[in-house]
Order: C-alpha cells, then sequence, then structure tokens
C-alpha cells in the first residue's frame, strides 16, 4: 500500500508537500476504511485551483516509468513549477508490503526524463544513480552481480532495467521489490468530465459500450443504473455488423451514448472501471472529482460500492454533504489547501466522535 508521498517542483506544488496516508487514529468505527494502519478509501476536498488533480498525477507520474501503461501526456504539459528555480520535480513515495518498506526516490525534468532515482527496501539500499554525475547504477541485489552497470545515455528507468535484465533471487528484498513493481502495475487513476481520462491498469483503447455487451453485461449494467435512479431498460441492436448498446423503449431503440445525459454517461464510464476493480485487478485507484455529474444521493452509494473493494482507493471531490461520519472516518477525509494536505482528525484540536456533524464544523471553518 502506499504510505506517503512528497512532492516538490511539480505543476503547482512549489514547496515540498507531503501526503501522509500512515497518520491515522483510534476511531472505532468504520474500521474497514483502515488497512495494516495506512488509510484504505480517503476522499480529498479542496478549492478550485488548489493541486486536487495534479496530487492524483503527482501519484500516477511512477507509472510513466515503471509500466508500459497508457498514460496522458498532454496532462503532464508544464511540468515543472513556474516560480521555481530548481531545474527538477522531486518525488519520494513510501509503499507498506506486509511488514516491508519500500522508498522509492527519484528527479525528473519532465515526464519522460529520469535524473536521478534510489530504491530502499527495509533501510538497505537496493538500487541507485545519478545521471548528472554517471552512467553507473549501484545495485545491491541477490543475482544481479553480473548485471551490466554502466547504462549509457539510456533514458530506462533502473527499476524496469534491473526487472528486465537481471535473474534475481528469491529472498526477501528480491520478493518485496516484485511486490513493489505489481503495486505499481496495477494502479489506476480515472476521471469523466470533458473527457474520459485514465492512467494505468490497462493497456490499448476500449469503448465502454462494446465491453459492455462483450462481456454480457447489458442486463447488469441496467440494473446499477437503475439502482442509481436511473429507470431504464437496455439492449443492443447491430449498426453496419457492429452491436451498439441502446436505450429500449419498445417499439424504439435509441443509441446509449447519444441521448445519455453527462450523470448517466459518467456512471457508464465509473461501471465500465468497477468492474475491474470488484476483480480485484487494481492494487490502488484514484478517482479526480468522482461524482462531478451526481446528485448527493448517487455519491454516497458509489463510496459505499468502493467501500467493499480491497484497492487503496482515494477520491477527489467538492460535495460536502458525503462529508459525513456515517461513510468514512474523520482521519480518511482530507483538506488540501496552500500546499498543505491534511485529514479532519488533524485539522482540529477537538476530539472528533461518530456523532459530530464533520460538514457543519468544515463550512463553519473549524478545520485549519
Amino acid at each position: 500500500m502506499l504510505t506517503k508521498i512528497e512532492i516538490t517542483n511539480f505543476k503547482n506544488f512549489n514547496e515540498k508537500i507531503l501526503f501522509d496516508l500512515g497518520e491515522t487514529k483510534s476511531f472505532e468505527f468504520n474500521k474497514e476504511c483502515i488497512k495494516n494502519k495506512i488509510v484504505n478509501k480517503a476522499i480529498i476536498y479542496g478549492e478550485n485551483g488548489s493541486g486536487k488533480s495534479n496530487l492524483g498525477f503527482a501519484i500516477f507520474d511512477i507509472v510513466s516509468h515503471l509500466t508500459d501503461k497508457k498514460h496522458q501526456q498532454h496532462v503532464y504539459e508544464n511540468y515543472l513549477n513556474a516560480r521555481n528555480i530548481d531545474d527538477v520535480a522531486r518525488f519520494k513515495f513510501e509503499f507498506k508490503f506486509d511488514n516491508d518498506i519500500v522508498i522509492y526516490e527519484y528527479t525528473k525534468i519532465n515526464l519522460d526524463t529520469l535524473k536521478s532515482e534510489k530504491l530502499l527496501i527495509n533501510g538497505e539500499l537496493f538500487t541507485s544513480i545519478d545521471r548528472n554525475k554517471s552512467t553507473i547504477i549501484t545495485v545491491n541485489a541477490k543475482g544481479a552481480e553480473t548485471l551490466n552497470k554502466d547504462i549509457g545515455d539510456s533514458k530506462i528507468s533502473i527499476i524496469s532495467y534491473i526487472k528486465n535484465n537481471a535473474l534475481l533471487e528469491k529472498d526477501k528484498n528480491n520478493k518485496c521489490f516484485m511486490k513493489f513493481l505489481k503495486f505499481v502495475n496495477t494502479m489506476l487513476f480515472f476521471r469523466s468530465l470533458q473527457e474520459n481520462t485514465y492512467i494505468g491498469l490497462e493497456q490499448g483503447t476500449h469503448t465502454i459500450d462494446s465491453d459492455i455487451i462483450k462481456q454480457e453485461h447489458i442486463q447488469e449494467f441496467e440494473s446499477f443504473l437503475n439502482e442509481a435512479g436511473i429507470k431504464c431498460k437496455l439492449g443492443k441492436r447491430k449498426i453496419d455488423g457492429q452491436d451498439e448498446l441502446v436505450f429500449n423503449f419498445g417499439t424504439k431503440k435509441m443509441p446509449f451514448f447519444e441521448i445519455a445525459s453527462s450523470g448517466t454517461m459518467s456512471l457508464a464510464s465509473f461501471y465500465f472501471w468497477f468492474q475491474r476493480l470488484k476483480d480485484n485487478k487494481a492494487s490502488f485507484v484514484f478517482i479526480d472529482e468522482f461524482d462531478a455529474f451526481y446528485h448527493h444521493k448517487l455519491s454516497a452509494l458509489i463510496v459505499k460500492k468502493l467501500k467493499d473493494i480491497d484497492a487503496q482507493t482515494i477520491l477527489t471531490t467538492h460535495n460536502t454533504s458525503i462529508m459525513s461520519t456515517e461513510l468514512l472516518r474523520p482521519d480518511c477525509y482530507y483538506i488540501l489547501d496552500n500546499n498543505k494536505i491534511k485529514s479532519l482528525s488533524n485539522s482540529t484540536a477537538k476530539e472528533l466522535r461518530e456523532a459530530h456533524n464533520i460538514e457543519k464544523i468544515y463550512k463553519a471553518g473549524g478545520f485549519v
């Protein structure tokens, strides 16, 4: 699981910002939101322009050079902060797998160009490089003794280089190294605003309707929409030899994506990814502005559904109606403001309890 990330000089994060998911309290309710003493389900609030989306992009920057998964190049334009005089962005991740701790830090000048990397496993240096000084990597991994340590002008991450070129022995640290790679390889970011955007988990291009038809999920998707308050009947028809998802009005069948509302199309995108989440394909999920087109009751329903999946999940929203102890705990709600991110429980000296109306406290300015 992801426990911490530090970000400096990336997009609107000029100075170092720390997002710590390991700072949990001893609340006796909604215990399922915490796993191995780490926040497993979180919701982030922040004013427009505070950096909620950029926090997600920072977390998923790691996917760009440690996997071959899809990446949205355009969201990584203007990579460095305009006010910072440093020529690199700095990232430091901490992960916990059972009792093992992995710390991975690196610097980049843009999405595609790494300048330095360092990986520590349980406090021991696993591998490192500083391309400003040398093209030689340091590797302390059993099975990598004969690996060519000079990577020349290659832009490849040394993490991927070791994975692809060394036959590692199955000792404790090497097993932890592989758990780290698997975690990053199954991370997923998505949002449904002006466009459907996703990073990680899968390769290639999918259309939502063809996937629903191919997986024979039309009736299940119909039930999902009905549960969400959208009363409808769905079906399919062939157009130019291709199956098309339709609303079934009895005598008429209308193309789903031609007449569906923005909220319904957003639900279709969520449903597409939720099938993968239910199958435990993802390790970590970040859904940006997850309920931008939802009624508040639907937002609460989606949060409840996401609480049932195993993946560590982070949502961003402006919807304070779901800031409730009925859904999550105060140490699982975060406020991002002025280059700082803190949980509600760390934003007040007041002892918060299950009976407290945390939305009312938030609106009254009680969290600082």
